[in-house]
């Protein structure tokens, strides 16, 4: 019998589909100084991102060999030595379509708020103020979005930004796409030179560097906001700080952070920022689908012999 470890909170729905279907569930999250016990007596590892399934973790698993599969329920991976599981024998899948849509649909929640000043509204009339004038924003129809990494998400935001009638350009590292001409291929400089919006979606740099920094950020226009919902270390946080606070950009919606949960308090609590607690993937819909794919990809695993073997 397949035993299933879940570490992390998930769609409850894919906990009573998993049982129906008769694999041993141990849903046991919020509990990361029970992990390494756990790891070893488990055939399948189920986590978000909170948890981190690092070396450590992974050389208690193979210390026993039971563990074999580890499912992150969402898209990225950097919570994960894949490369090491790899090399120990166990594969590390994630679900990168599921919640696209979800993460596109937030980003724009974050231009929303940003363009009409949502923040300052809301902040102001709680306090029983009636700022109007100090909530006058901007509209998204006509302005410039560009998007940095054009894969998934990035393409659908593209589509629905486009219908908002926003002009759409783009850089990315695998160049030109043929979904749209009307969406317009440029280099990173170009992309932060001419956009009144940028959106990040792409992943973190294996060196460690910022893909933006201090320099990048004086390319942008002082008009221009920057919205981040792929990786916190994208974003050097301090130079996003500066250049808010000198108007050097205009503001910026975050989603994730360097630390989390993130105890940057100066940049969470900024008066031009739009914040959220990494909630991308975090709708009905997207756990639901989330859900479904790991179903599929259990399922796959428990009917072929040398799913273990596959490349990761």
């Amino acid at each position: 019998m397949i035993t299933i470890l879940i570490k992390d909170k998930v769609d409850p729905g894919l906990i009573e589909e998993l049982k129906e279907r008769n694999f041993i569930v141990r849903d046991n999250p919020d509990k990361p100084d029970t992990l390494l016990k756990e790891v070893r007596e488990n055939e399948i590892l189920i986590i978000r991102s909170a948890t981190k399934v690092t070396r450590e973790v992974i050389d208690a698993a193979a210390d026993t060999g039971v563990l074999k599969l580890i499912i992150r329920a969402g898209v990225g991976m950097d919570n994960i030595d894949v490369a090491y599981a790899k090399k120990r024998g166990i594969t590390a899948l994630n679900t990168p379509e599921a919640s696209s849509s979800a993460v596109a649909e937030l980003v724009l929640a974050h231009m929303f708020t940003l363009a009409r000043r949502m923040v300052p509204a809301n902040l102001t009339m709680r306090e029983r103020k009636w700022a109007k004038k100090l909530c006058e924003g901007i509209e998204l129809s006509g302005k410039i979005l560009g998007i940095v990494g054009m894969g998934r998400i990035g393409q659908l935001l593209a589509q629905k930004a486009s219908v908002l009638g926003m002009r759409i350009t783009y850089t990315d590292i695998m160049g030109p796409i043929n979904s749209n001409p009307d969406w317009k291929f440029a280099t990173l400089s170009e992309v932060l030179e001419k956009s009144d919006f940028i959106s990040l979606h792409v992943p973190a740099s294996d060196n460690g560097n910022y893909l933006i920094d201090e320099p990048e950020l004086k390319k942008m226009k002082k008009s221009a906001f920057l919205i981040n919902t792929a990786r916190g270390n994208l974003v050097n946080e301090k130079a996003l700080l500066k250049a808010l606070d000198n108007g050097g950009i205009a503001g910026a919606g975050v989603d994730v952070y360097i630390h989390e949960p993130c105890d940057n308090f100066e940049l969470i609590q900024h008066e031009k920022i739009s914040v959220t607690p990494h909630v991308g993937g975090s709708t009905k819909e997207a756990q639901y689908r989330i859900g479904q794919q790991i179903l599929s990809i259990i399922e796959e695993y428990k009917n072929d012999k040398e799913f273990s073997r596959k490349e990761v």
